[in-house]
């Protein structure tokens, strides 16, 4: 229940705070930014917490959501929330393709393999300068303010519609939870080998729940675009921007919990702005650095994430 009340203050706190913030400031798309890699953590949730699967090539998927997206747009004028299902299909397919090779691998093997994926998505979007830009990368062309178009003067409807997405890929995780591949999923989590022995396909499961997460993922990528309005290779394929940020979100907040990746996101992404805002003036990489110490702080505070702080003996069932 308590998971719940959280939730709920969260929603309710998100869905008011758009009314008093400055609705062309900074704030506000720092809140925005928040709610949409809460959900982008959400999505790795599926993976990397009911499956143990530690993924670090969610930004490929993410990346090509954002570029697809924005590349319809500009060449043939289609609206981005057509792109973004585009997105989603062409994320599902990359999902699918890497899946296949790498989801017998466990543990750092797999982890090294999604990095890899990661990588060579960021160089070839570097190289197809035709298609993507290149290292110059793409701008989304404002068109005349509707919803239709996804196109609007403020950062408000920014932040409700990535409220939005967070409540929907939350309500998803928690679906996936319930089921039945969601109990098969923790059961590979607890001992794959014992999970096989009982007749668990355990290849397949994580298959599936690895395209579902690569499709939710590159759908949110064509939100950050419309958020960013400009992005090139480095930044929606970044590694540390996107794929271990993500992680480490959910791992903060407490990994395979519903509640986990949003306590994990509105404690980050706040928390290193507001460390650039106070400190990136003073001298070089000192607020990396503060922010570094602070994050093994809580860490070593709470290593099974903040869900400890709500219940003290939490695990998955938050």
């Amino acid at each position: 229940m308590k998971r719940w009340i959280v939730i709920a203050i969260v929603i309710a706190i998100s869905s008011l705070l758009p009314l008093a913030l400055d609705a062309r400031g900074y704030w506000i798309r720092v809140l925005a930014l928040t709610l949409l890699f809460a959900a982008m953590a959400q999505a790795w949730n599926i993976v990397g917490g009911l499956a143990n699967q530690l993924s670090l090539g969610h930004a490929a998927f993410f990346g090509i959501g954002a570029y697809t997206s924005t590349i319809l747009l500009v060449k043939f004028g289609i609206t981005p929330w057509l792109g973004m299902l585009a997105g989603g299909a062409l994320g599902a397919l990359a999902a699918l393709a890497i899946a296949i090779p790498t989801m017998p691998l466990r543990g750092h093997y797999f982890a090294l393999a999604t990095l890899a994926f990661s990588e060579v998505m960021r160089v070839i979007a570097n190289v197809w300068t035709s298609l993507t830009g290149g290292p110059g990368g793409l701008s989304v062309p404002f068109l005349p303010p509707s919803l239709s178009a996804y196109s609007f003067k403020l950062l408000r409807p920014h932040a409700y519609i990535a409220l939005i997405a967070l409540i929907v890929v939350t309500l998803i995780f928690e679906i996936i939870r319930r089921s039945a591949m969601g109990y098969r999923l923790r059961a590979i989590k607890e001992d794959s080998a014992a999970a096989e022995v009982i007749g668990i396909n355990t290849t397949k499961v994580k298959m599936q729940a690895a395209v579902l997460s690569g499709a939710l993922m590159a759908m949110l990528g064509t939100l950050y675009a419309q958020i960013a309005v400009f992005f090139d290779p480095d930044t929606v394929f970044g590694v540390a921007s996107i794929s271990i940020r993500v992680a480490l979100i959910t791992i903060i907040g407490g990994v395979g919990t519903a509640i986990g990746p949003i306590l994990g996101a509105f404690f980050i992404i706040p928390l290193e702005e507001v460390m650039n805002e106070l400190l990136s003036s003073r001298a070089a990489g000192l607020s990396q650095l503060v922010f570094g110490i602070i994050l093994i702080a809580v860490i070593l505070w709470r290593p099974r994430g903040f869900v400890t702080v709500i219940k003290p003996t939490g695990r998955a069932s938050l």
